[in-house]
């Protein structure tokens, strides 16, 4: 699908139509020089980008709030898109040079409830509706697996910091190396149904691992075996001391159950605090990850966005393209984390009120055996063995435990062996690295017709923190500077729309790119000219300054939307409200 038209209108009217051409677009910002060191050179361009993100799923907050501070909001930009009923529609379509195209036409705007308009081809959609709507217009029957949708596209489009330093890894700074695995190999054409489960099961996995750690935190479980026995032989010669007293029948039989009773609630006290630490972890992994949500995060990630964007271009939206991907991935990770939650309060619920039964039981007991007169050497043995029956019950606990999650993660590297005897196969490696030669041909060649050097895409085999394999691919070349690195990037993008046209992998078709003046002249160029050459399969859309742009690219034909200080992308900056950089 290539980028038809982007429309932008309110209940007043129309505000701009921007058409796409096949082939380079250029977003340019017309402001000299100096008065766009006056105003910060916020005119729109990257907020171009931005609606179409939006139109195509992202959350629509971060058009109207501070980037460093999620708290503060540009209330001129909100009133605009909130109170003049703004509405964005953007049309996709199969061909854009032919008259018998398949138009896809999104419209979307700001307001919430029933008064929300979120559409495709005319028809209304809920919000997992639209999202899923979205995915299988990429690819049918795609939505619930992994890759997400906001995953899939995340190369297309690139306004984000992360995407605009990073060639493959265009996700936040969160996401892991299992999540890029499945995500790449996807990419890359090479099917494998149980991506989806591996991320499961490696989230299970570092659960467990976490509550060992803690378990352990003072000793390890042969530790906690020797100290076992070393009370089991101070217990034995407690009792035979004990059993040296010439004491009733009836007072032996009170304190043998009294220390049962001992070692009971020691048990059962031990276990209640496991279970306890246990819901604790449960619960702090569920706020742990929900921390990961767009709500909590974009905040970090913005403070780094404002500052760039008050020297180059404004950034009024958050990494919004990833929210319903990583709050799917949060959705379904904490199911999985959480549901023993359940089956844990109960088990909690009933030993609190089974220990003070037991609790009740050695109160009585202990009046009675107090009433038959026993001896102070006596009563001293028995708080010892009591002490230790205690303590002897606490590291039969902890023991039983360590025992319990290693079985889980043996169980759970089992399960994972048996995926990874698939996925690290010879024959699986063979068509991963088949598929990435193909890429490659196509990479070397974009980046050696523009900087005479012929980047590679290259794959290893690396291990996570709980020692599992997984693919981790990379461009093995180190470039370092901001513009080479952006040509890099263009690079990728535009042989990967090549690669995945020819092996019939579905994608966007379109490129959007902001911050081109990072880019010499020279490079701006040659990308025109490749993008030219290609427009068949490849739309650029980049957004630049224009003392930065080539001459040979300042054509009118190049360029989708020109933008100044005084012709913003909202054209508010003449209304009653003043000035309004966007």
């Amino acid at each position: 699908m290539f980028l038809k038209s982007l429309e932008i209108s309110n209940k007043f009217g129309n505000i701009r139509l921007i058409k796409f051409r096949a082939g380079l677009n250029l977003i340019v910002d017309e402001t000299p020089d100096g008065a766009a060191k006056e105003t910060g050179n916020n005119v729109g361009k990257t907020t171009v980008l931005m609606l179409i993100d939006f139109c195509l799923g992202a959350n629509a907050k971060a058009l109207y709030t501070d980037p460093e501070n999620k708290k503060i909001e540009h209330t001129q930009v909100k009133t605009f898109l909130l109170e003049t009923e703004a509405l964005i529609k953007l049309t996709l379509t199969d061909i854009l040079d032919g008259s018998t195209s398949t138009d896809i036409v999104i419209e979307r705007n700001f307001l919430s409830r029933k008064h929300v308009v979120r559409k495709i081809n005319g028809v209304q959609r809920t919000e997992d509706e639209f999202l899923e709507e979205l995915t299988n217009c990429l690819i049918p029957g795609h939505y619930g697996k992994k890759p997400t949708f906001p995953q899939l596209i995340s190369h297309n489009i690139r306004y984000k910091d992360l995407s605009l330093s990073n060639t493959l890894r265009t996700l936040n700074e969160f996401t892991r190396d299992d999540e890029y695995e499945t995500l790449h190999l996807f990419m890359l054409g090479c099917t494998f149904d149980q991506g989806e489960l591996k991320q499961n099961l490696l989230g299970q996995l570092r659960v467990e691992f976490l509550f060992k750690s803690r378990l352990e935190s003072q000793q390890n479980r042969s530790a906690y075996e020797a100290l076992l026995n070393l009370v089991l032989v101070e217990i034995e010669n407690l009792e035979a001391r004990k059993y040296s007293f010439n004491l009733n029948t009836s007072l032996e039989s009170d304190l043998n159950y009294l220390a049962e009773l001992k070692y009971k609630m020691s048990a059962l006290g031990a276990e209640l605090t496991r279970n306890k630490i246990r819901l604790q972890l449960v619960i702090e992994a569920e706020e742990d990850i929900r921390k990961g949500r767009a709500n909590i995060d974009v905040a970090q990630l913005r403070s780094i966005y404002e500052d760039v964007s008050a020297r180059f271009a404004p950034i009024g939206k958050s990494f919004s393209d990833l929210v319903d991907f990583h709050n799917q991935m949060i959705d379904e990770k904490i199911r999985y984390i959480t549901k023993d939650l359940p089956a844990l309060r109960t088990n909690i619920a009933k030993s609190e009120q089974d220990l003070k039964a037991l609790v009740q039981s050695e109160l009585s007991l202990v009046r009675k055996i107090e009433k038959s007169g026993s001896i102070e050497d006596l009563e001293a043995l028995i708080v010892e063995l009591n002490k230790k029956h205690r303590v002897r019950g606490e590291y039969e606990k902890v023991i039983s435990q360590i025992s319990s999650v290693d079985a889980a993660i043996e169980e759970l590297k089992s399960n994972l062996s048996e995926i990874d005897e698939t996925l690290f196969s010879t024959s699986f490696e063979s068509a991963v690295q088949a598929q990435l030669n193909k890429l490659n041909r196509h990479f070397a060649t974009v980046s050696d017709e523009l900087y005479g050097e012929k980047y590679a895409v290259k794959f290893d085999r690396v291990k996570t923190k709980t020692g599992q394999q997984v693919y981790k691919f990379s461009a093995f070349n180190t470039n370092f500077s901001s513009g080479k690195k952006q040509g890099e990037i263009t690079c990728f993008d535009i042989a990967y729309t090549l690669f995945a046209d020819e092996e019939g992998i579905p994608c966007y078709h379109f490129l959007l790119s902001d911050k081109k003046e990072l880019m010499h002249d020279n490079q701006l160029a040659k990308i025109g000219k490749l993008v030219e050459r290609r427009r068949d399969t490849v739309q650029f859309v980049a957004s630049i300054l224009r003392d930065k742009l080539p001459f040979e690219l300042n054509q009118d034909e190049y360029i989708a939307l020109r933008l100044s200080q005084h012709d913003k992308l909202f054209r508010i900056e003449s209304s009653e409200n003043g000035e309004l950089a966007n």
